[in-house]
């Protein structure tokens, strides 16, 4: 098909001979340049569908999008499979790109005292079981924010935050009292954080045992233990843009929190099922 084109451009020979050249039909031509525009429509379609979906998750991964846009291609007439939608994807340069933090937020070296791992070998079966805790950083132009979040393990539902301006305690405090607040777990929660000072302080320690919370942290250099509160911090920088370098803390502020909105009620998981964190945490089938 390519050299009928060029040939029609250069006008060097028409699009018989040029067929006849290769021995093709004429009609086999014209029916092979129906399919290659019919799949450079469906090709735009799904550009434009995907482009509409990254104005709310910009960052959203291409399984995902394949489950939230099935919906859109069936009513407009696409027949594209997930693999497909990859090459699409791939083929205009729309596939994401990740990266990776390097900024450590972690002090385990303090005279506190430091809980076992209570949820190691735990089966996590209903929402408000554990709850999992980590702080992370967003840069601004002055420095730097930190954004304290609590997560439920089964829904992945981030049940509590706050940003603050500094490591200190009060802003792991105030996510802890928002999470309590709206959440209201039963007596039997287990809270898990890394052996940081904030988790580990005695106003923080006094917080969760007067309701009755159980306490649970890492092991020393197994930062893996609280994978899923990484991973949660790590899809709100990749997806989300809370890697960018905001003008003061009052614009993180605001770009967190329709991070978390999107993130709680938008955003498919293919740990879930391709549910969203909201879905299971109230358990919506």
């Amino acid at each position: 098909m390519i050299a009928v084109e060029e040939s029609r451009k250069t006008q060097l020979a028409s699009t018989e001979k040029v067929c006849n050249c290769m021995h093709v039909h004429r009609d086999a031509y014209y029916k092979c340049k129906v399919r290659y525009l019919d799949r450079k429509l469906v090709e735009r379609k799904v550009v434009e569908l995907v482009k509409t979906e990254r104005t709310i998750q910009s960052r959203v991964g291409t399984r995902k999008l394949y489950e939230e846009l099935r919906g859109a291609f069936h009513k407009s007439g696409i027949k594209v499979g997930r693999d497909r939608l990859f090459d699409v994807l791939r083929a205009n340069d729309m596939l994401v790109k990740r990266k990776k933090a390097s900024f450590k937020t972690t002090n385990s070296y303090h005279h506190f005292h430091k809980y076992s791992n209570l949820i190691k070998e735990k089966e996590v079966t209903v929402p408000n079981q554990v709850w999992v805790s980590d702080i992370t950083y967003i840069r601004t132009v002055k420095g730097f924010c930190y954004l304290a979040l609590i997560t439920d393990l089964y829904s992945r539902k981030i049940v509590g935050y706050d940003i603050s301006d500094s490591l200190e305690l009060t802003g792991c405090m105030r996510a802890l009292k928002k999470a309590l607040a709206k959440a209201r777990p039963a007596i039997g929660l287990i809270h898990h954080s890394d052996r940081g000072i904030q988790y580990c302080s005695k106003q923080y320690v006094n917080e969760l045992l007067k309701r009755k919370i159980k306490i649970s942290m890492t092991e020393e250099n197994h930062c893996y233990e609280n994978a899923v509160a990484e991973r949660v911090n790590g899809i709100l920088k990749d997806e989300f843009y809370l890697d960018q370098c905001f003008a003061n803390t009052s614009n993180a502020k605001v770009a967190t929190k329709s991070a978390i909105d999107i993130y709680n009620y938008k955003r498919l998981h293919l740990s879930l099922g391709y549910k969203t964190p909201n879905m299971v945490f109230n358990n919506v089938a």
